[in-house]
């Protein structure tokens, strides 16, 4: 690896290491006030594109869905998220961190995830407030 691709990996921020790729179509579910503009811009950054709104209509690549523990039903959230996402598409949970306000704790994404039809991956911190998990289709079933 060259002294400049090194430099520009570490340039990069975390929401880098969670895959999305130039191009890509990002569907953004839960934005609310508290939402990190940040992490946002950053997304859009990598895409190329901004994101889209649960009325975009068509596949989109990946899903952010921002999701606070009082929301109501993490399951049928996820399974919410699946609506428009391509096969091979990914999930992106990102839920407050422990001890801010809407945290969710792991033990209910990881119950939640396979019930929707999802795996978890990865989990990153991003920021000071919010944290991420990937999840994906388990590629030994197909997703419904």
């Amino acid at each position: 690896m060259s002294a400049t691709a090194g430099d520009a990996g570490r340039q990069q921020g975390p929401v880098a290491r969670l895959g999305f790729q130039p191009g890509s179509v990002v569907q953004e579910l839960g934005w609310d006030e508290d939402v990190d503009n940040d992490l946002r811009k950053e997304i859009e950054s990598i895409i190329g594109s901004p994101l889209v709104d649960e009325e975009h209509g068509d596949v989109v690549d990946a899903v952010v869905l921002w999701w606070r523990d009082d929301q109501g039903d993490l399951v049928d959230a996820l399974v919410d998220a699946l609506t428009d996402l391509a096969d091979g598409g990914t999930v992106h949970l990102f839920s407050p961190k422990v001890g801010r306000e809407g945290h969710v704790d792991p033990a209910d994404i990881a119950d939640a995830a396979p019930t929707a039809g999802l795996a978890t991956t990865t989990t990153l911190a991003l920021g000071d407030m919010w944290g991420a998990t990937k999840l994906v289709a388990p590629k030994s079933q197909p997703r419904r």
